[in-house]
């Protein structure tokens, strides 16, 4: 079957991709082989294809792909997040066009529109991964509000509770108005952003003293319940035991001590707001003070801002700066940057709040998970996470698992009366009203006297269990299944989400199986544009990878993305590399043509140089199979491609073919073809895992396969051992090819027209090589000889010196001048060289490989001027 004259890689791939899901090649089924199973990091819902994905899953398509064809039962499970905060704000919005409050709904009427929303919009993210060429088992596709994903969920929680891990506890927590729900600390991003620093005058009662303190947020003055002061303090010694005013307020609260207040730091008098900053809640706790709560969960004043309820918070800070300054109450004003909270999910300045959340206690969950990174038994790729990973995790803090949102898991939590403590946690309401008619000692509660905790669960508890629960591990921890894929193999994600998932993960795999989630975790790197700018829709600077795909198509993208993709650093995009990988598509497509449009004479003697050439090839492609297990085995990909790349692109089709292509005119031998068309079979092999389509498209062209001879699960090369010594002798080749080529071209000597070489053979380079030399250079004979030859221009290759007679072919005074100008040049060079060398000061103090590659000048330098005096003696 004959390849098209241009490769149409839409067509191609469209074509392929159905035939491989229509033979059922992506899905796989417990049997004796050994597994290999990954699972997807599940992208929002309701999200689409970003570079970020593209990236991401071209690495895990890599892999999966490369363990087929290695043998492995692979599985690569899909699936995507319900992503609370986010699709809740979607369907707000969209809601909010309609002219609909979500406060006027009902939960379930709210539910009603979320999951339509999720039935119409989820899912797209995963038809696109089809285009990039994703071979994900797509039977196996998950949703994490799945129903038996939500029970495990559930049962987690209520186990978890059971177990003493989870409490009920008013604390301090990060609060985005906007979302208005409370946010995990891994949730909040910290942003430096310059503030203003705000210098103000609290009277002194029954004095005409003042004390000055210094605040970035002068609208939460309204929640000042006391001023704090170092006791060691000598400046306020006259303040012990004294109450101060607050401005505006007009309330009159306590001068307290404590040791906690830097006196370094402002103006040694610290206001404290126990109700909207973490530290001052603490002092407020020791000191008993009040706590006055100034916000609504917008963050509008509610009515302790007294004339300013209802206002915004920003807009009532500039307002109360006004009034401060009417006042005489503001001294000054200085610039001040500091680090600002926002959402990760909306962007929204946090807010601390206290309020009544769900925590789940970590320290002692998380120590087996520290203890299997610090061991490697769970290996995390790039190493130099393992510190950021420690840090962290023994660091931990209780995690903030209640969401203020009815988009997720409804907290399997039941109030049957009015006090705080008057609940029960059960999977279900029935086993609630049985736990609660036990705890009230009330057998009269009915089913609807119970009420169900209105908060969802944070996304990250029910994907923290995604390697278990999309295999059932939670509901049937005994299951065919998840003994069989798990623990899986690898995991590929990004570094920002190491905590919120990873750990995580790792945590729940130690809880509820007593191993890990999986052997490897390969964190790749941000990608980024040429300016280091992380790529963004808000920036514009974010292609849309559907339009890449249509312009260099899945396969060239696929190369684009990898050829500058070190593990767990950053990638700097440029559409230029999608343009590379189309090109080096195109390549392999014409190499195969070339090599498929040969016609073939089978009773014809194959030439000693195609055998020769036979051998060296292999020989490389062994060599390259070599350093390609090296890098998979260490999750070099960038590294892997660009082996495969140079073995492709230089070895195969700028050397391999051309040393084999039979002459113009003139049918290639039987057995060279055979051995051509196998080699080029175990290309496609090595290339598979990188660029699917067009290595399925010419594999299929070769000859008639079969369903069960397709290329994407075929037989990975065997490796084997070879002479080394042959590829040593071929560099050496390719060199004396080059110096032919060289002379032939800078002497304007036509490449049609054949020329003479004798060589002075110090290397003993095997003359099987002459073949092959005599039909890359167009030589009319090889001859060894014992010296010099007179008129002729000479090269050297390592100690071998190789003379191409130019009598007739050149003028012989133009290039007698043309030499002795090139010597006159390389002596200057040398006498330069050998000056610098000749300072002891810079020999002792330079770098050692900067010597070093001086003295490298000084023999390439020596051994060109020996060469141009030899061909100028020949000349003369």
């Amino acid at each position: 079957m004959a390849l098209a004259s241009k490769y149409d890689s839409k067509t191609t791939e469209d074509k392929w991709y159905d035939y491989w899901m229509k033979n059922n090649y992506f899905h796989s089924e417990v049997d004796d082989r050994e597994p290999y199973t990954i699972v997807i990091p599940p992208p929002n819902v309701t999200g689409v294809l970003h570079m970020g994905h593209m990236l991401n899953n071209t690495i895990q398509d890599v892999l999966i792909r490369r363990a087929r064809l290695k043998g492995f039962n692979a599985c690569w499970v899909p699936g995507t997040d319900h992503a609370s905060i986010a699709t809740e704000a979607k369907v707000v919005n969209k809601l909010k066009e309609e002219g609909i409050n979500k406060n006027d709904l009902t939960r379930e009427q709210f539910l009603e529109h979320a999951w339509e929303w999720t039935h119409k919009h989820g899912g797209i993210i995963l038809e696109q991964l089809k285009k990039l060429g994703a071979s994900c088992d797509w039977e196996r596709t998950a949703f994490t509000m799945d129903e038996d994903l939500s029970k495990s969920v559930i049962k987690v929680f209520v186990d978890l509770h059971n177990k003493g891990h989870v409490y009920r506890g008013y604390r301090m927590v990060n609060w985005d108005p906007q979302a208005k729900t409370t946010l995990s600390d891994e949730e909040v991003i910290h942003v430096e952003k310059e503030g203003k620093l705000f210098y103000l005058n609290y009277k002194i009662e029954g004095s005409t003293d003042v004390l000055t303190i210094a605040t970035t947020r002068p609208e939460t003055i309204f929640g000042d319940t006391a001023i704090c002061i170092n006791p060691n303090d000598e400046r306020f010694t006259h303040l012990k035991g004294k109450k101060a005013i607050v401005p505006i307020a007009n309330r009159v609260i306590p001068i307290i001590e404590d040791e906690y207040v830097d006196v370094e730091f402002g103006t040694g008098c610290l206001k404290v707001t126990p109700a909207h900053d973490e530290n001052d809640k603490m002092l407020g706790d020791k000191h008993n003070l009040d706590v006055v709560d100034i916000f609504n969960d917008d963050a509008t004043l509610n009515s302790n801002g007294l004339h300013y309820e209802g206002k915004d918070r920003f807009v009532a800070r500039r307002d109360i700066v006004k009034e401060l300054e009417e006042l005489e109450v503001l001294v000054k004003t200085e610039t001040h940057i500091n680090k600002v909270g926002t959402s990760e999910r909306t962007g929204a300045v946090i807010e601390p709040k206290l309020s009544d959340q769900w925590f789940l206690k970590m320290k002692e969950l998380a120590q087996p998970a520290l203890d299997a990174v610090l061991e490697k038994e769970v290996a995390l790729v790039p190493e130099k996470f393992i510190n950021t990973y420690r840090h962290w995790m023994e660091n931990v803090r209780d995690w903030n698992i209640s969401r203020q949102l009815w988009w997720g898991h409804q907290i399997p939590a039941y109030y049957y009366g009015d006090a705080k403590e008057d609940y029960v946690v059960a999977e279900t309401k029935e086993d609630a009203l049985k736990l609660a008619k036990e705890k009230s000692n009330n057998q009269d509660l009915k089913l609807e006297d119970l009420r169900q905790d209105p908060d969802a669960l944070d996304t990250w508890f029910s994907s923290w269990l995604w390697p278990m629960s999309v295999f059932n591990g939670i509901l049937e921890p005994d299951n065919k299944e998840i003994n069989y894929y798990y623990p899986t193999n690898d995991l590929v994600t990004a570094p920002e989400i190491l905590f919120f998932w990873v750990a995580r993960m790792i945590i729940a795999g130690y809880e509820y199986r007593g191993e890990k989630p999986f052997n490897n975790v390969y964190l790749t790197g941000i990608v980024r544009d040429k300016q280091r700018r992380k790529m963004s829709k808000s920036l514009g600077n974010s292609p849309d990878p559907l339009m890449l795909i249509d312009k260099y198509g899945a396969d060239g993208i696929r190369v684009g993305m990898l050829l500058s993709s070190p593990a767990g650093n950053d990638l700097m995009f440029d559409e230029d590399l999608c343009k590379q990988g189309s090109g080096f598509v195109n390549k392999i497509f014409n190499a195969s043509r070339l090599i498929l449009g040969w016609e073939v004479d089978e009773n014809k003697d194959q030439p000693d140089y195609a055998k020769t050439a036979i051998d060296w090839y292999e020989a490389k492609f062994q060599k390259a199979l070599v350093e390609l297990e090296d890098h998979y085995s260490k999750y070099r990909m960038s590294d892997a491609l660009m082996t495969t790349y140079k073995l492709i692109w230089d070895d195969f089709c700028s050397w391999f073919l051309e040393m084999i292509k039979p002459p113009y005119g003139e049918k290639i031998d039987g057995t060279t073809f055979k051995s051509a068309v196998s080699i080029l079979e175990n290309n496609l092999k090595v290339l598979h895992p990188f660029v699917p389509f067009i290595s399925e498209e010419i594999w299929q062209n070769i000859s008639e396969r079969s369903t069960d001879e397709a290329l994407i699960i075929s037989k990975w090369p065997e490796q084997y051992d070879v002479n080394a010594s042959i590829i040593e002798d071929f560099n050496k080749v390719t060199e004396v090819i080059s110096g032919i080529r060289t002379i032939r071209k800078e002497k304007n000597i036509s490449f049609k027209d054949t020329i003479e070489v004798k060589v002075i053979n110090t290397e003993k380079l095997s003359d099987k090589y002459n073949s092959i030399i005599a039909k890359m250079g167009n030589l009319s004979t090889i001859e060894t000889v014992n010296e010099s030859v007179d008129g002729a221009l000479s090269f050297r290759v390592k100690s071998n010196e190789y003379f191409i007679p130019m009598a007739g072919a050149i003028d012989v005074d133009a290039e007698i001048e043309k030499l002795k100008a090139e010597l006159d040049y390389t002596e200057g060079f040398l006498k330069s060289v050998q000056k610098k060398l000749s300072n002891e000061r810079f020999v002792n103090n330079a770098p050692e490989q900067v010597v070093a590659v001086e003295k490298k000048k000084q023999s390439e330098a020596e051994a060109k001027i020996e060469t141009i005096k030899a061909s100028l003696a020949s000349l003369q």
